[in-house]
């Protein structure tokens, strides 16, 4: 999943990983540098997206 995340400095940022945890107050998610605990209040919008393709195998083999 990604979300989309408000900062204090009036940006944003996006948290891609997997669905840990969900609460009324917040969500963790795993990405690939740990877990990410982002409060409801910061969450601008969220969604669902698929896994990575798998690796091709090289031409001419």
């Amino acid at each position: 999943m990604v979300v989309r995340r408000r900062l204090a400095t009036g940006g944003f940022t996006d948290v891609l990983g997997d669905l840990v945890q969900c609460a009324p107050d917040a969500l963790v998610v795993r990405t690939r540098r740990g877990e990410v605990r982002v409060p409801t209040d910061e969450i601008a919008l969220g969604k669902l997206v698929p896994p990575p393709p798998a690796p091709r195998h090289p031409r001419g083999t």
